[in-house]
C-alpha cells in the first residue's frame, strides 16, 4: 500500500444539514495505534472473507444425487452417494454459519470504537477512524455480497433440509450415520433458522448492531445510528462528487462504495426505530437512490433489489410516495 497522503482535512460546517465532505480513503486507510487493537482483531475475520465468498460462489448443491436417490429408494448406492454429497456440503454450511458469528464479534468490536464518546460527532469519528471505518464497509460489502450468492442459491436449502430428514430417519432406524458428529441437532437447528433468512448475514449483522445497541444502554442510539447514516452519507457524496470519484485508483471501489452506500441504509433500516425512508431519518434517500440510477443499470439492479425487497420499512404508510416510484 502507498503511504496515506494527508487525508483531507475536514470541510465539515458545524451546520447539520451540511453534509459530511471529506474523502474516506477505501483503498488505503492504514490503521492508527490508536486503532490497531481492534483493527489486528477485525483483520483476521476479513481474511476469511474472501475465501467463504469463493466457496459460496462455487456451491453447486447435491441436486441431482438426491433426486435419484429419492426416486430410487430401494438401491443403497444411490442413498449412500445422495447422503456422502450432503454431509460434505453441509460441513460447508456449517462453516459459512460459524463465519457469521465471526463476524458478528467482529462487526461488535468496530461498532465500540465508531461510536465511542471520544469524538463530538460521527463525522469525526470515520474521518479520524479510517481504517476502522475501512473494516466496516468491508463486513457490509462481504454481508451484501454473501445474501446476494444465497438468495439465487435454492440448492442451500434443499440440500440441508434432506440431510436433516435423512438423519432423523437414520436416527428411528438406528443406523449410525457417518457424519452425524459434523452438526448436533441444537446447530442443526441454529443453522436451518440462519439459512431460513432471505439474507441471513444481513440479519446477523442488524442482530448485532441492535444487541450492541441494548447492550450498551449509556451510549444514545443516535451515536449509533449516525455513524451509519453517515457512513451513507459519505459513500453518496464520494459518488457523486467528480473530484472525489477520480481519485479511486480502480473501478472496483465506485462497485465497493455503492454497494457499502446500501447495506448501510438497510443496517440502518433494521436499527433506526423509524427506519431510513421517514421524514425524520438523517439518510438523503432520494440522493442515494439518485446515484444508484446514475449508474449503468446493468450493475446495480441487484442493489436496487435490496433496498426494494430486503428493506423493512420502504413500504410502510410513511414512507414519501417519490422515495417509493423512484424504486418501482
Amino acid at each position: 500500500h502507498r503511504n496515506m497522503g494527508n487525508l483531507l482535512k475536514v470541510l465539515t460546517c458545524t451546520d447539520l444539514e451540511q453534509e459530511p465532505n471529506f474523502f474516506l480513503d477505501f483503498e488505503n486507510a492504514q490503521p492508527t495505534d490508536a486503532e490497531r487493537e481492534v483493527w489486528e482483531q477485525v483483520d483476521l475475520v476479513l481474511k476469511d472473507a474472501r475465501g467463504v465468498l469463493d466457496e459460496l460462489q462455487a456451491y453447486k448443491g447435491a441436486g441431482q444425487e438426491i433426486r435419484e436417490a429419492i426416486q430410487n429408494p430401494s438401491d443403497e448406492a444411490l442413498q449412500k452417494a445422495a447422503w456422502a454429497a450432503v454431509v460434505h456440503l453441509v460441513g460447508k454450511l456449517k462453516k459459512f454459519y460459524q463465519f457469521s458469528q465471526r463476524l458478528e464479534a467482529a462487526l461488535h468490536s468496530l461498532l465500540g470504537p465508531l461510536t465511542s464518546e471520544t469524538y463530538d460527532d460521527p463525522t469525526q469519528h470515520l474521518e479520524r477512524e479510517q481504517a476502522l471505518a475501512k473494516q466496516f464497509a468491508e463486513i457490509l460489502h462481504f454481508t451484501l455480497r454473501f445474501d446476494e450468492l444465497k438468495m439465487t442459491n435454492p440448492a442451500i436449502q434443499n440440500d440441508f433440509s434432506y440431510y436433516r430428514r435423512t438423519l432423523s430417519r437414520m436416527r428411528i432406524n438406528n443406523t449410525p450415520a457417518e457424519g452425524e458428529n459434523e452438526v448436533n441437532n441444537e446447530m442443526a437447528n441454529r443453522i436451518s433458522l440462519f439459512y431460513a433468512d432471505a439474507t441471513p448475514m444481513l440479519k446477523t449483522l442488524s442482530d448485532s448492531t441492535t444487541k450492541f445497541v441494548s447492550e450498551n444502554k449509556n451510549l444514545p442510539i443516535e451515536n449509533t445510528t449516525d455513524c451509519l447514516s453517515t457512513m451513507a452519507s459519505v459513500c453518496k457524496v464520494m459518488l457523486e462528487t467528480p473530484e472525489y470519484r477520480s481519485r479511486f485508483t480502480s473501478e472496483e471501489t465506485v462497485s465497493f462504495c455503492l454497494r457499502v452506500m446500501v447495506g448501510v441504509i438497510i443496517l440502518y433500516d433494521y436499527v433506526h426505530p423509524v427506519g431510513a425512508f421517514s421524514k425524520s431519518s438523517k439518510i438523503d434517500m432520494k440522493g442515494c437512490i439518485k446515484v444508484l440510477r446514475d449508474q449503468p443499470p446493468n450493475s446495480v439492479e441487484g442493489l436496487l433489489n435490496a433496498l426494494r425487497y430486503t428493506t423493512k420499512h420502504l413500504n410502510d404508510e410513511s414512507t414519501n410516495k417519490t422515495i417509493k416510484s423512484m424504486l418501482q
